[in-house]
């Protein structure tokens, strides 16, 4: 039992490390191909960790040059049992290095923690996720069924590159795969008293990045213009903007705010949803963002000299979808903004779970077994992940990347953020969790 825990401390330490290692790889990913870095070596980096404790991988890159994707299989005790798939994206947002304390792409080790882009986002479960597979097959371990990690690219942009090019051209590397874990969920917020709350989630709005175009008549600027593309564009944008869309409560949410309730007494009434919820504090600007769909503009292009009337306007939309409200959503988008503006759009679908069956018994007893007394919450995640892409292949998704975390942590805030960064004592924690639920799922 000692030499055990000896190997699993090692593997909370080698998590540490991987974390550190990986991020200062660069993966910078801002959706333009001609700017990529870092996505092929880091992949490979991953690839040469797996093979040389004995995993055959699959590397593969999805038609476009560097987008490189690693998979392997760890074989189970029971090949009859649908598999689990363990996935996580190794690119990353941009980062200005001038305003950051340490640069983004050091992978410091300092004040108790791991600093650098990607550190929340997700190279820390990518860096868990590695050590613990290296743990298992240098232990010997044989889980329950059989174990697929993925390390995918492009996530940052919609997979489109990474899981939705796998999931449509290679769906045969997921073969068998049933249930997923993933990123931004198992991490703890402190209620009441020391009391946690650890949130896995079971469910995330879609995304639809929209492109708005407005025409009009060119012109010289000097002159009185009527058909002007954006003053057009503008007044519809604006509109956009000022839209408040219907308030909805999925079940996900309801069952965060009743846990919630329940611990701490703070009372999430149905006539004042929204007030009520900025009682949660940093954590409102997240949960906030699932009571309803938004729409909020990102980007405006036009013209291209100063007296020069425009004959095109376009702007991007970033808009998120509750589960079920895709139609909805729709009709909505078209009374607003009418047949004069053109729209186009990429989208993923929204993602939703029930928050029960024998995979979350073991989310709850893996983290209760560390943190005795803590309670676990579903909730609905405000952005997306890869679980968009494999809930095609009737997988069924939940974010599962566990983390104690400090309580004055504005975790959430770290996501994209300046100065992200993540707790060597998280880590730590992570590795210990998903070791137990691995083991026993």
């Amino acid at each position: 039992m000692s030499t055990s825990v000896n190997a699993l401390a090692l593997a909370e330490d080698e998590a540490v490390t991987l974390v550190s290692e990986l991020i200062r790889i660069d993966t910078t990913n801002t959706g333009d191909p001609a700017t990529l870095v870092g996505e092929r070596k880091a992949a490979e980096w991953v690839a040469e960790k797996l093979s040389e404790v004995g995993y055959e991988t699959t590397y593969v890159e999805s038609g476009a040059k560097g987008r490189g994707n690693v998979i392997a299989r760890l074989a189970g005790a029971d090949p009859g049992r649908g598999a689990l798939l363990v996935h996580g994206h190794l690119d990353v947002v941009p980062a200005d290095a001038s305003e950051w304390s340490v640069h983004p792409f050091s992978g410091a080790v300092q004040d108790g923690y791991v600093w650098g882009r990607g550190a929340v986002d997700m190279k820390d479960m990518v860096g868990m996720t590695l050590a613990l597979a290296r743990h298992f097959k240098r232990e010997g371990v044989v889980p329950p069924r059989d174990i697929v990690f993925a390390f995918l690219a492009d996530e940052e942009a919609g997979g489109l590159f990474g899981a939705k090019w796998l999931v449509e051209n290679r769906p045969e590397l997921f073969e068998g795969v049933t249930e997923a874990i993933s990123e931004v969920g198992g991490f703890s917020i402190t209620l009441k008293d020391d009391v946690r709350a650890y949130l896995v989630e079971t469910a995330e709005k879609g995304i639809r990045w929209l492109k708005l175009r407005v025409k009009g008549t060119a012109g010289h600027g000097s002159m009185i213009h009527h058909d002007n593309a954006v003053a057009k564009l503008a007044a519809a944008v604006t509109k956009l903007d000022q839209h408040k869309w219907p308030l909805i409560v999925r079940p996900s949410v309801r069952e965060f705010l009743d846990g919630v309730s329940e611990i701490t007494g703070l009372d999430f009434p149905d006539d004042d949803i929204e007030g009520s919820i900025g009682k949660l504090g940093a954590l409102s600007r997240m949960i906030g963002a699932t009571i309803r769909d938004t729409a909020n503009p990102t980007m405006l292009s036009a013209g291209y000299k100063a007296n020069v009337i425009p004959s095109t306007a376009e702007a991007t939309v970033d808009c998120r979808i509750l589960p079920g409200r895709e139609e909805a959503f729709d009709r909505e988008l078209e009374e607003l903004l009418g047949p004069d503006v053109e729209r186009e759009w990429i989208g993923l679908p929204p993602v939703e779970t029930t928050f029960d069956g024998a995979l979350v018994d073991a989310m709850t007893a893996s983290i209760t077994a560390e943190d005795p007394g803590a309670r676990v919450l579903p909730y609905m995640l405000s952005g997306g992940t890869d679980a968009k892409s494999f809930q095609r292949l009737g997988i069924r998704n939940f974010g599962f990347s566990p983390l104690k975390l400090p309580p004055d942590l504005d975790f959430s805030g770290l996501f994209h953020g300046v100065d992200e960064r993540v707790p060597v004592d998280a880590l730590k924690f992570g590795v210990r969790v998903l070791d137990r639920f691995l083991r026993n799922s």
